[in-house]
């Protein structure tokens, strides 16, 4: 459900004449959705995209440009952790060199795939889907995907993390460093989140849940204290400082709300 309502926000964005990204594949997805939904349910969906529309659309850019960022650098490889309805691997014109491994659940892939084979969308660089649970064994097929723990990595998590149980987090963060080459990047957000606010009370009525449970808990202290203890350098940005160059109305009063950037560090040698 939120992967859809991610790709509603997309569609929206990429219509408009100051648009932050192009996302010519999201109205496949946002078009092949529509026939599961009433049309009350799918009213109450775009509704509910609105509220979350403006952050969540800068986000997206935030994100793409840490991607470019990383592939400039001669990163090859970009671990999307969540990747949901993400379509990097074919509008960013990635180069053919560079791998993208796309992790979710397998009823989201399954919903994915035909859209993408459907639209005879081909990615510019190597993309690879894995269908995993963060919370299970992910590594296991991202290594039988190709990925090289001797190559440094770009790991992405546009709010997956923040949905899990602290425990099950804990294990992805170190599951992604103990796979990490030194030099491999990391990325996790922090949010000013109210669950009883209107937009996280209206996606739990959408998919069936309680507020609490439908809201992303805070991460970046946690988060960044394991990254610290687990050999990675961090560098918080707050929110208002990523966004001041893309001139949206976006800006947040918490100045605790941001993002970390990590980079692993080379690995100590014993004697």
């Amino acid at each position: 459900m939120t992967a859809i309502g991610v790709a509603v926000i997309r569609v929206r964005e990429s219509r408009r004449p100051d648009a932050l990204y192009l996302d010519p594949l999201a109205q496949s997805f946002v078009g092949a959705a529509r026939e599961g939904f009433s049309a009350q349910r799918w009213a109450s969906l775009e509704e509910l995209a609105d509220q979350f529309y403006e952050g969540r659309s800068v986000a997206v850019r935030l994100v793409d440009d840490r991607v470019r960022d990383a592939v400039d650098s001669g990163i090859k490889q970009i671990v999307m952790l969540g990747a949901g309805l993400d379509t990097r691997a074919f509008r960013m014109e990635l180069p053919s060199d560079v791998s993208v491994f796309e992790i979710d659940l397998p009823e989201l892939i399954a919903f994915k795939e035909p859209v993408l084979v459907n639209r005879a969308a081909a990615p510019t660089c190597r993309r690879q889907v894995i269908a995993a649970d963060l919370r299970g064994d992910w590594t296991t097929p991202l290594r039988e995907s190709g990925f090289r723990s001797d190559s440094p990595a770009l790991w992405v998590d546009e709010g997956a993390l923040a949905y899990l149980p602290p425990g099950p987090r804990r294990d992805v963060v170190a599951e992604l460093t103990r796979l990490s080459a030194p030099g491999s990047r990391f990325g996790v957000s922090r949010y000013s989140v109210d669950a009883n606010s209107a937009p996280y009370t209206g996606l739990a009525k959408l998919v069936g849940g309680s507020a609490s449970g439908q809201a992303p808990q805070e991460t970046v202290r946690d988060v960044r204290e394991w990254l610290d203890s687990l050999g990675w350098d961090t560098e918080f940005q707050s929110w208002n400082e990523a966004v001041a160059r893309l001139n949206r109305a976006v800006t947040q009063a918490d100045s605790e709300v941001g993002h970390i950037a990590a980079v692993l560090r080379p690995r100590a040698h014993s004697a």
